[in-house]
Parts: structure tokens; C-alpha cells; sequence
């Protein structure tokens, strides 16, 4: 990975940095603000909307627009796991965790169960 690789790398944690600082100083009209007063519910269906969008775009579209909609779908899980609590590090643990483990083999070893539904 290149140097200018490596920095788009750390964009995730960078926004997750963001959206903390929003939740924490709660500026008027923020749309962070906006998603975390509407809750789970409200932000998982958020969630659910944009990976729609990625999955239509992924069928119909350019390769620019599945980057934009990955992008809306990335930011909008950040603000679902800030809503929870969960830093983005557990989440780049899970994923060293599974690295090098084939998908069937690393399901296998769950009992067939994604955690907590499936995939």
C-alpha cells in the first residue's frame, strides 16, 4: 500500500473522530445529531436504504457511483456503531481475526450464525 494509501486508510477512523465530536457538542442542524436522536431503529433503517443503494448501483451503474453509495453506507454504519458504542477498532479486530480464515471455515466455526443474524 502506498503512502497516500495508507492515509485514505485512516479516513474511516478520521470520520468515526467526527461523528463522536458531533454526538458530543450536539451542533444545531447537524444531520449526525438528527440520525442519533432517531435511534436504532431509525439509523438501521438508514443503513438498510444505503445498502440498497449499493446493491442498485452495483447492478446499474458506474463504478463512481457504487464508490459514492459504498461511501453513504460506510458513513451511516459509523454512526450506527457510534449509536452502540462500538469504536471501529473492534471492528478492524474482527476482521484481522478472520483474515487468512476461508469464509465457509470462519462460518463453520460460528456454528453456521453470523453474530446475531445472518449473512
Amino acid at each position: 500500500m502506498d503512502p497516500a494509501s495508507q492515509d485514505d486508510a485512516r479516513i474511516l477512523d478520521r470520520l468515526f473522530s467526527v461523528l463522536e465530536t458531533r454526538r458530543q457538542e450536539r451542533p444545531a442542524g447537524s444531520y449526525v445529531v438528527s440520525l442519533l436522536d432517531g435511534g436504532i431503529a431509525s439509523i438501521g433503517a438508514k443503513v438498510e436504504e444505503e445498502a440498497a443503494e449499493v446493491i442498485a448501483a452495483a447492478r446499474d451503474e458506474s463504478d463512481a457511483a457504487v464508490a459514492h453509495e459504498a461511501a453513504d453506507l460506510l458513513f451511516h454504519l459509523w454512526v450506527l456503531m457510534l449509536s452502540r458504542g462500538v469504536e471501529p477498532s473492534r471492528v478492524y479486530a474482527e476482521l484481522a481475526r478472520r483474515f487468512g480464515v476461508g469464509g465457509l471455515a470462519e462460518k463453520a466455526a460460528r456454528g453456521g450464525q453470523a453474530g446475531g443474524g445472518g449473512r
